[in-house]
């Protein structure tokens, strides 16, 4: 277990030029070596067998047409097979008799006068075996090749039972094995030499983009931006290059939006720091005798603490948000009365400073959701609104209920939003260019809105239109209708 640890922590640190090297070197070896085993060590063994195969068929066919009783297709059989697998072929009776044969080697051990003895040697091993088909390895006294004998019965409903015997030569294979060595000894250097040059083109052509893309890695590591990924080679290497193509652009957008998170914050928290000092110092050196003056300060004191306060806390709930720390807490509400008590809230700012929330509601819905945080989404989108709305301070918020939701709507009548500007509307502090008037709040409520909606899994989106304004949307899909449930209880009742 330690060595493989080791093994697998060392090939961990090996360039992969010289494993794929290896591994090429490595199959090619074992190529070689399955090549020796079967055409040089093995090849005698392999031989016989197939001999022996040969001929055992070869009785098989002999047999089937002896028992089809057909005398002409049992001596074509006997012709094609001999011919076809170079075997001599007797047939004899219970008497030891030739009943028909075909010869085809020219020194055999069952054809001729002097081969009698054989052949009486042979009809007893099949009498001894009870009549059963068997094999024998006999050698020739004259040409002291190795012979394979086989000694069947043949029999058939027609004809009188007869002894097979079949003849075939086992012939040497020490020079055949001797020329073969040699062919791979001279093929296996060639081939070796030519698989280390080859391997080792390869190793370098393959591992060539990947080292180009490592390059271009460490650059991107050490905070270059603007590196490029070379993807040419091959179809994963071209995948990974585009994805760390991406992964850069990513990377510079959140390092951009970083960088202006850390300006926009120590912006808002400079200006109502300065003024909570300055206001301060005045009560203390100018206003601290008069009531009327010290009361002024202190309430613009108390107002910039708010303002602090209301940043850090958005601040907190967007970091629990999207840390996954802050967990829901859905209860049931009826949506309509809960977006007319909202827009109510917004009465004191409408009479103040001119502006106009209009609600069309549908009909009322129960909705199962976290109730404050639905509050803080529809607050944060009205609020929004009357920042960015136009000339006429007209705001519009509208409840449209659908077959499997409900869609909350809040438009603005201002200069809308550029196409390239939409997808960035939902990051921190990010604030459109197209504003005429002082933004009121933090920088972070659409952040926290789409935080927020992405905890519950609802949908939300923008439309917008250059010079006529925004409207951003919402679905609850959590949803009973009222209505429907009012009739079912009548008809109960």
């Amino acid at each position: 277990m330690k060595l493989t640890k080791k093994y697998r922590a060392l090939m961990g640190q090996v360039p992969l030029k010289f494993t794929i090297w290896t591994y090429f070197i490595v199959f090619t070896i074992i190529v070689f070596v399955l090549l020796w085993l079967f055409q040089a060590l093995f090849f005698e063994s392999f031989y016989r067998k197939m001999t022996k195969l040969d001929v055992s068929k070869t009785a098989e066919q002999i047999t089937k047409a002896y028992e089809s009783g057909d005398e002409k297709a049992f001596l074509d059989t006997i012709n094609t097979f001999a011919v076809k697998n170079n075997v001599c072929v007797e047939i004899l009776d219970r008497y030891g008799r030739s009943y028909t044969s075909k010869h085809i080697l020219g020194d055999c051990m069952i054809h001729g006068r002097e081969n009698s003895v054989n052949v009486k040697k042979y009809t007893s091993m099949i009498k001894d075996n009870n009549y059963q088909p068997s094999l024998l390895l006999d050698e020739n006294p004259r040409t002291k090749y190795k012979m394979i004998i086989y000694g069947g019965l043949l029999m058939s409903p027609d004809q009188p039972e007869c002894y097979l015997l079949i003849n075939a030569a086992l012939e040497p294979v020490d020079s055949t094995v001797t020329i073969i060595k040699r062919q791979l000894l001279i093929i296996t250097a060639i081939l070796i030499l030519f698989a280390l040059v080859i391997s080792l083109f390869m190793a370098r052509r393959i591992a060539r983009p990947i080292d180009r893309i490592t390059d271009s890695a460490e650059h991107l590591a050490h905070g270059e931006f603007d590196t490029q990924f070379d993807g040419r080679g091959y179809l994963e290497v071209r995948k990974l290059a585009e994805t760390l193509t991406y992964a850069e652009k990513e990377l510079m957008r959140v390092d951009t939006m970083q960088r202006d998170l850390i300006a926009n914050v120590s912006h808002d928290l400079r200006t109502p720091l300065t003024m909570l000092k300055a206001y301060a110092e005045m009560i203390r050196d100018l206003s601290g005798d008069n009531p009327v003056k010290r009361n002024e300060h202190l309430g613009i004191i108390i107002n910039e603490t708010d303002r602090l306060s209301a940043m850090v806390n958005d601040i907190l709930d967007l970091s629990k948000l999207e840390s996954g720390r802050q967990k829901l807490s859905p209860s049931e509400f009826e949506i309509r009365d809960k977006l007319t008590a909202i827009i109510g809230r917004f009465k004191g700012i409408s009479d103040q400073m001119g502006y106009s929330i209009h609600f069309t509601p549908d009909e009322e819905r129960m909705v199962y959701c976290d109730v404050v945080k639905i509050e803080q989404v529809i607050y944060n989108l009205i609020n929004n609104a009357i920042n960015y709305t136009g000339d006429d301070k007209q705001v519009f918020v509208r409840q449209k209920n659908v077959a499997d939701g409900v869609i909350i709507e809040v438009e603005d009548t201002g200069n809308g939003i550029e196409e390239d500007k939409i997808k960035l509307i939902f990051d921190k502090y990010y604030r459109s260019e197209n504003h005429k008037r002082e933004v009121v709040g933090t920088g972070l409520g659409l952040s926290i809105v789409k935080a927020v909606l992405k905890l519950h899994g609802y949908d939300c989106g923008v439309r917008s239109t250059i010079g006529k304004g925004s409207t951003f949307w919402f679905k609850i899909g959590d949803v009973k209708n009222v209505e429907h449930e009012q009739k079912s209880v009548k008809s109960v009742d």
